[in-house]
């Protein structure tokens, strides 16, 4: 159920309809909008009966939401969702395109810092990085744990980026919302739901990744999860699903962007890292996604791809990552979108959008 205040209903008002939703024994969620307060009921097993709630002061109507998410839903909430981060102009779900870049996994502080310097100078304005690695196979690099998380919040320090990084369980959960600004929850997460709750009591922005084969609704009830907690800071993530094709790692569903947008008004990023897992993909891919109205992208980077220790093949050379951030820039105001600004120093990288396996010089 969904209720909806008059446009002039005040602060004492909304309060007072959500102490009712509490005494009968449901829970209130007030999501403000541009014009007026919704108030969205969940636990409840059937519908409230409305006549409790809608002769209220301050009160519009009563309407009953169908979609099992409800909170995710456009119907408690039709302007689109924009997480801000204090100290800085960088959104996730506003009109610029956040950029989300660095190494699948923190490796040693001089590979972070090389890499961090880079992105950060091509104009990304989070840093996404692992200290905590889930990995197929029990003998690949984990990663460095509360050190790598450490490293992390060195490079924020020094470049200015907010800090995006994985918890792969609950005790993991807790050292990432200490140092991390984004807490990412993987695709092999996604439906760890004692894990999406926990994280739904944190009040950080949380980073959620598509499941290998979870369907949209599935997706969607996933962030349900998070925000039935209180917290409504939820960013989805494209990275792919398992099909049958052979020519990439994962199949990248693009067709996803626009119907999350349709019904939800969370913001949505595009990861063509792990949505390709070939190198020579992903600038295309991450053209593709801007086109298609993505809120943002993230995307691997490493100085020495072939030394690194996860997912080297899929991570761009730094003037890899010039380049399509050069390509972005042409690209994103067609769809409405700005991008952050070259940094001081940054080269600049030629444009040539026809391209679609550019290789720098540098690289072998």
């Amino acid at each position: 159920m969904l209720v909806v205040m008059q446009a002039h209903a005040t602060d004492e008002q909304v309060r007072a309809v959500c102490q009712k939703i509490e005494s009968l024994g449901y829970s209130p969620h007030p999501v403000p909008g541009a014009g007026r307060t919704a108030v969205c009921i969940t636990g409840n097993k059937g519908e409230v009966e409305p006549g409790t709630l809608d002769e209220m002061p301050g009160v519009q109507e009563v309407i009953r939401v169908t979609k099992p998410y409800k909170l995710v839903s456009r119907d408690i909430k039709e302007e689109n969702t924009v997480i801000s981060f204090p100290g800085t102009d960088a959104t996730i779900g506003g009109p610029g395109l956040a950029i989300l870049a660095g190494p699948c996994a923190i490796e040693s502080r001089e590979q972070a810092f090389a890499i961090a310097e880079r992105v950060s100078r091509a104009g990304a304005q989070f840093f996404r990085g692992g200290a905590y690695k889930p990995r197929t196979s029990p003998y690949s690099f984990q990663g460095l744990g509360e050190e790598g998380l450490q490293i992390m919040a060195e490079v924020r320090e020094q470049f200015g980026m907010k800090i995006v990084t994985e918890a792969i369980d609950n005790e993991s959960l807790e050292l990432v919302a200490e140092y991390a600004d984004v807490i990412q929850i993987g695709a092999r997460n996604m439906q760890n739901f004692s894990l999406l709750k926990r994280a739904g009591r944190v009040r950080k922005p949380v980073l959620l990744k598509r499941g290998m084969s979870a369907t949209l609704e599935e997706f969607l009830m996933a962030a349900e999860y998070v925000m039935s907690e209180g917290n409504y800071q939820v960013i989805l993530c494209e990275r792919g699903v398992r099909t049958f094709a052979d020519h990439t790692r994962n199949t990248l569903d693009l067709s996803v962007v626009p119907a999350v947008h349709r019904l939800s008004h969370l913001p949505i990023v595009v990861d063509p890292s792990h949505g390709t897992g070939k190198r020579n993909k992903v600038t295309p891919m991450s053209r593709a996604s801007v086109a298609v109205g993505a809120d943002g992208l993230i995307v691997e980077v490493h100085h020495e791809p072939d030394k690194a220790l996860s997912d080297g093949m899929q991570s761009l050379y730094p003037d890899q990552f010039d380049e399509l951030m050069a390509q972005v820039r042409q690209i994103a105001p067609v769809v409405g979108r700005t991008v952050p600004a070259i940094g001081r120093h940054a080269p600049v990288a030629a444009i040539s959008v026809d391209r679609t396996d550019t290789i720098p010089s540098s690289a072998p």
